[in-house]
């Protein structure tokens, strides 16, 4: 599969969950109430943090089938898909155990509620590990397809159970029982149909073994990488958590909702981010297995303006009409009104945060868990104390200040300290170009002539269209300025997958970098 296509079917599997998602919003508000909607978004919040037990499995399965997919071999990947499956399905019903045992704590000590039962409080939350359960594999099945570079079948299958899944919802909710508890228990049933369908799709692309037994040996090999996924995982959960957190803790179920339905416009970006990620990971990977850095280089950095010059234009003129938007959305002024710098402060930390996923992609691609370990931890000893005091004293603002300043210090610190070890006196290059100047532009271009656009009194719709051929003007002006780019993407950046080879040991670049690694960490 080439780089495009499978970038095509990520893009729409990313654009049709956003779209399905931000059309459902008003009927679960209609339907359950903004409290039972603050429950969803703790729901998503702890599906986030409950990820913490993934122990790094999950990239793990995506590098190994993908130097495996480049050498050839996938039948090795298989037997290492088939041991961690067991652990996953193990793993399932301990969470949903855990989830159940500690419900009561939950809904008496943690969520605050003034309208909601506690009963209903505390029968949704063993729904939701119910649903986290059922959930739980469909990682493990689709970092094996990602892997493979099959992000068009793990595509088809996410957009067909995301559309069963929300617009299921909405039916059950207007033709069974508009209760939280029915909403639950839909998704549980949706949940356990994508993981099996999943499974089946990944030993299709796989392929059967004829040695179905568990091998301890092949844990052992992945051990260390896997561990230090564990450590990156659990401390970028946290990093991208706390806020949620904190303020689950702090604000009411009601002030909580309106929190997270912020973060669901934010979140729309990773329409774009996720796909991207999923692509350029496996494509580094299979690159630093061949040994080709100029190609490695060449990837990296256009694909990074690529990202960027689509990225800042689109967030920079979300923030800027984020009250039009969500007065459209929700069809209520004075919440627009109350949520657009909530908005626009969610929608910058994200942004520069998504600019940083090549780099995470280049560290992972070598091997290297240390680096954005040590990172995370940095990030989150900073954001803590941060997010406490701002939050505290400005509640739902300063919880979205906090996450804005921790992904510009992400951005720094972060291109810094990756090549100070990785591909090193591209840096400042990649950070000035690649990522300051799509961002200067769409700054000056949507983010100036946006304001005054919206001094100017037009109605709302003609305010978007106006912000739109900004945005757009604003990506045009990247590309006009990025021959670089445009180079890339005319000959070799939409190429077909690199050349098998056979992997007998680590290519010497890894060697070499992994060296210093150690020498400087």
């Amino acid at each position: 599969m080439r780089l495009s296509g499978n970038l095509l079917a990520g893009l729409a599997n990313s654009i049709w969950s956003a779209l399905i998602g931000l059309a459902v919003v008003p009927f679960y508000l209609k339907y359950l109430g903004i409290e039972a909607y603050g429950l969803i978004g703790f729901f998503v919040t702890t599906q986030a943090l409950l990820s913490l037990l993934d122990m790094g499995l999950a990239p793990t399965i995506n590098r190994e089938v993908a130097r495996h997919s480049a050498s050839g071999s996938l039948e090795e990947a298989g037997k290492l898909l088939h041991t961690l499956a067991i652990v996953y399905w193990g793993m399932a019903g301990v969470i949903s155990l855990l989830i159940v045992s500690l419900a009561p704590l939950i809904t008496e000590h943690w969520l605050q509620s003034k309208y909601l039962s506690q009963q209903t409080i505390e029968h949704a939350v063993i729904l939701m590990g119910l649903v986290v359960a059922c959930r739980w594999p469909i990682g493990l099945y689709q970092g094996a397809l990602i892997g493979a570079q099959r992000l068009t079948i793990s595509s088809g299958i996410n957009i067909a159970m995301v559309t069963l899944g929300s617009l299921g919802a909405v039916v059950v909710l207007a033709f069974v029982a508009p209760t939280i508890e029915v909403f639950f228990i839909w998704q549980a049933g949706v949940g356990l149909v994508y993981a099996a369908t999943m499974r089946w799709a990944a030993w299709r692309v796989i392929g059967r073994l004829k040695d179905r037994r568990f091998n301890i040996d092949k844990l052992k090999q992945i051990w260390r990488f896997s561990a230090g996924m564990s450590g990156v995982a659990v401390s970028g959960v946290i990093l991208m958590q706390l806020d949620k957190v904190l303020l689950s803790r702090i604000l009411s179920l009601e002030d909580f909702g309106r929190y997270a339905l912020a973060g669901v416009v934010a979140n729309g970006l990773y329409v774009l981010l996720t796909p991207t990620f999923n692509v350029i990971y496996p494509r580094l990977s299979a690159l630093v297995v061949t040994g080709d850095t100029d190609k490695l280089i060449e990837l990296y950095r256009s694909g990074t303006r690529l990202l960027s010059a689509v990225l800042f234009p689109i967030a920079t003129a979300i923030a800027v009409f984020a009250e039009e938007i969500l007065s459209l959305w929700t069809g209520n002024l004075s919440f627009a009104s109350s949520m657009a710098p909530i908005v626009a402060l969610l929608l910058i930390g994200t942004a520069l945060n998504g600019a940083m996923h090549f780099p995470y992609a280049l560290q992972l691609a070598f091997g290297m868990t240390r680096l954005p370990l040590m990172i995370n931890v940095i990030l989150v000893i900073i954001m803590i104390p941060m997010t406490i005091v701002l939050a505290t004293q400005f509640g739902v603002l300063g919880g979205a200040t906090a996450w804005a300043l921790s992904s510009g210090i992400y951005l720094l610190m972060g291109t810094w300290l990756t090549h100070k070890t990785l591909l090193k006196g591209l840096g400042l290059k990649w950070l000035l170009w690649d990522v300051g100047m799509p961002l200067c532009l769409s700054l000056l271009v949507v983010g100036i002539v946006g304001g005054e656009v919206r001094e100017w009194g037009y109605p709302n719709n003609m305010e978007l269209f106006i912000g739109s051929g900004l945005a757009f003007f604003a990506f045009l002006l990247v590309i006009l300025f990025s021959p670089r780019l445009r180079f890339a993407v005319q000959n070799n950046f939409f190429s077909a997958e690199p050349p098998m080879i056979e992997i007998k040991e680590p290519p010497m670049i890894e060697i070499k970098v992994n060296k210093v690694l150690r020498r400087r960490l």
